[in-house]
């Protein structure tokens, strides 16, 4: 009998809202000034078009979560029509969270305060941009869990701050209205196009509400209304205010033109303009307050809001990194790309796709740190993986989706099409960056495609599978039996706690969690025990024991990234008595950054149940019942190799070179010799 769990859907909307809001709500800080920048005066009506293209984006996602309940990112939604449209999608989408962390980490810095050349490089930017994302790096790889509690309390007071800079600005909304134009000197339809297609960055952000449809709430569609349209909301009526009252700014008064002609006509821009550009919520926070707080308090005011919203920046890039290991892990699942980026360390994180993750914005802030630049390459990369995933929903014929809905979806890829063609048609870095990577990604997965032809066919281990062990006959729990609960990895804990069981008379549970802590970007990424040799190999080690010795035996696999949580859960659950675990070999800094598994555990345990932690050293096992001789040599005597270093369930720090040969393994399915 092999118990199993399915992903809790644990995600309400008041609990996905901030989520999605710290991706989508994150674009305000450079948007604002980008829409300044292209457009003067006209701004306010170029955040309101925009605002428009949100709104039915907004609704296109809303059927996109309707009809992927278990997840309906683009790489999903494509892969339904094609793999290589999946793949494609997926690439565009890694475009744009490569270059999501690239700006928002340039653009922290903008507003922590930290100068910038004439040009926008800064060699001080770059050292400092490569602290920040080594530092994200190794948070990711250690898996914290507060990180996301983290970026959690930033979006509330990034929003509450938003709230108060936007009631500071109603002074500047009458001054800002009088000097609203529809042009400001933009130009002719193409010039102006072209400035809408400069801020449809604003729309970054929003696929995370399809990649999070796979832990929402029952049912997923209203969870993702409720989670989408009060985030939209806010999102474009601040917008709206901060655009009004920023060409109210009295120091903005003056500019008839666009910044941008300064630069097309080869002249530099000012610091002035730079800070409206780069960190126009900061000069809208430091000028409101000056204006309603005093000089002093108006300052303070302005560095604690422009620190907020650094900080949700850094956030921001730290959930574009995780989100580029999740796309990776997927595909590297699907063996799109290399196997490697599927590999899961203690806690959970694929290790391989962490680093690549950080050194691919890293290698761009390299070339480009200039904001305006990014912006671009941003772009393409937003609305080519949108408009893949809206026009995958609409041509799919087996989507419950209506004819007027299919219309408007048709309609809506369409626009976003011709947006990403003019970004590609008229900036030939976005084009090559875009256009390389895609290339890059194809031309890898071409090539391990031709790898595993040439592989030869896995050999199974051991007679009848590790699978089939998992799997054996019902169980029957007999509630007056006493009851033990092994949370441990390896062939000697395995012993010990199959020992323990025939001694006692009692069921044995063993518990194997999985932790996996990446975002939930397509339907089946989250690991079975079909999919999972590992597990079974643990689990079928102590299964394999307990048929020798007659020990009824429950295995319990679960994916979770709480493994403290999960292991008391069913513990207290199955009513066990005595629960075994090994004694953590984890570094201290990954112990004092994470926490320790086995203290945590112990001090929730309840009083009835005796807890028991023992290291993985080998433990005498009487012959089995069948037989008269003594164990053999590889079956549990002293010279057979530990299954594992002591690792607790589930967990990723099984050192690979002490665990058991197949060789060795299958000799417990063999009697032993007499």
């Amino acid at each position: 009998m092999l118990v199993s769990q399915k992903r809790p859907r644990v995600l309400r909307w008041y609990h996905a809202g901030p989520l999605l809001y710290g991706d989508w709500g994150t674009s305000r800080l450079y948007v604002l000034g980008l829409a300044f920048f292209y457009t003067a005066h006209a701004a306010p009506f170029y955040l309101l078009a925009i605002s428009v293209l949100m709104g039915v984006v907004a609704w296109a996602y809303t059927v996109i979560c309707r009809t992927f309940p278990e997840g309906g990112g683009v790489y999903s939604a494509a892969r339904a029509l094609s793999p290589t449209l999946s793949v494609v999608g997926a690439t565009l989408l890694l475009c744009g969270y490569v270059i999501t962390a690239a700006i928002s980490i340039v653009e922290a810095f903008h507003y922590f305060g930290v100068p910038a050349d004439h040009d926008g490089t800064s060699g001080l930017i770059f050292v400092l941009s490569l602290l920040a994302i080594g530092g994200l790096g190794a948070v990711n790889w250690l898996g914290a869990r507060n990180a996301g509690r983290f970026a959690l309390v930033i979006a509330f007071l990034a929003m509450v701050i938003s709230l108060v800079i936007a009631a500071l600005c109603l002074p500047y909304l009458p001054a800002g209205l009088r000097n609203t134009t529809t042009n400001a000197g933009v130009g002719g339809p193409w010039n102006r196009w072209n400035a809408f297609v400069g801020i449809v960055l604003a729309l970054a952000g929003v696929e995370a509400v399809a990649n999070m449809t796979g832990l929402m709430r029952s049912p997923v569609h209203r969870t993702a209304r409720r989670t989408i349209w009060p985030v939209l909301a806010e999102v474009v009526v601040l917008n709206l205010v901060f655009g009004v009252a920023l060409t109210g700014l009295p120091a903005l008064l003056a500019v008839h033109a666009p910044p941008a002609q300064q630069l097309a006509g080869g002249e530099g821009i000012d610091e002035a303009t730079r800070a409206i550009r780069d960190t126009a919520m900061s000069v809208l926070a430091h000028e409101t307050g000056r204006n309603a707080l005093g000089a002093t308090a108006g300052w303070y005011f302005g560095k604690a809001a422009a620190w907020v919203f650094g900080l949700l920046l850094i956030s921001a890039a730290n959930t574009a990194i995780m989100a580029m290991v999740s796309v990776l892990y997927s595909m590297g699942l699907d063996h799109e790309l290399p196997r490697p980026l599927t590999k899961l360390n203690y806690p959970g994180v694929p290790y391989v796709g962490v680093v690549v993750a950080c050194l691919a914005p890293l290698a761009v802030l390299a070339v480009e740190q200039d904001v305006e630049a990014l912006a671009k390459l941003y772009a393409v990369g937003v609305c080519g993986a949108i408009t893949v995933n809206v026009l995958s929903c609409a041509l799919n014929s087996a989507l419950p989706i209506g004819r007027w809905q299919r219309g408007v979806l048709l309609a809506l890829g369409a626009f976003l099409g011709g947006v990403a063609l003019t970004i590609v048609a008229t900036e030939p870095q976005a084009a090559l960056f875009a256009g390389g990577l895609v290339g890059l990604v194809l031309a890898t997965r071409q090539g391990v495609a031709w790898r595993r032809a040439r592989l030869p066919a896995p050999i199974p281990v051991p007679a009848r599978g590790w699978l089939e062990e998992v799997r054996a006959q019902p169980v029957e729990l007999d509630p007056s039996r006493p009851k033990i609960m092994l949370a441990a990895r390896g062939r000697y804990q395995a012993e010990f706690a199959v020992d323990l069981a025939r001694r006692r008379g009692a069921i044995l549970f063993a518990i194997y969690v999985r932790t996996l802590r990446v975002m939930d970007v397509v339907p089946g990424a989250v690991p079975r025990v079909e999919d999972d040799p590992e597990a079974q190999e643990s689990l079928g080690t102590v299964a394999v024991l307990a048929r020798r010795y007659g020990v009824p035996f429950v295995p319990i696999y679960v994916t979770s990234p709480e493994i403290a949580e999960e292991i008391l859960d069913y513990t207290v659950t199955f009513g066990c008595d005595t629960l075994i675990l090994g004694k953590t070999r984890r570094r201290w800094f990954a112990r004092a950054v994470e926490g320790d598994v086995v203290k945590r555990i112990a001090a929730n345990l309840p009083s009835e149940v005796a807890l028991i932690t023992r290291d993985a050293t080998p433990h005498p096992m009487p012959p089995p019942p069948e037989t008269g001789g003594p164990p053999a040599e590889g079956a549990g005597g002293p010279r057979a190799a530990d299954g594992a270093r002591n690792g607790l369930a589930g967990t990723e720090g099984m050192d690979r070179s002490a665990r058991p040969a197949s060789a060795e393994l299958q000799g417990l399915d063999q009697p032993p010799p007499t």
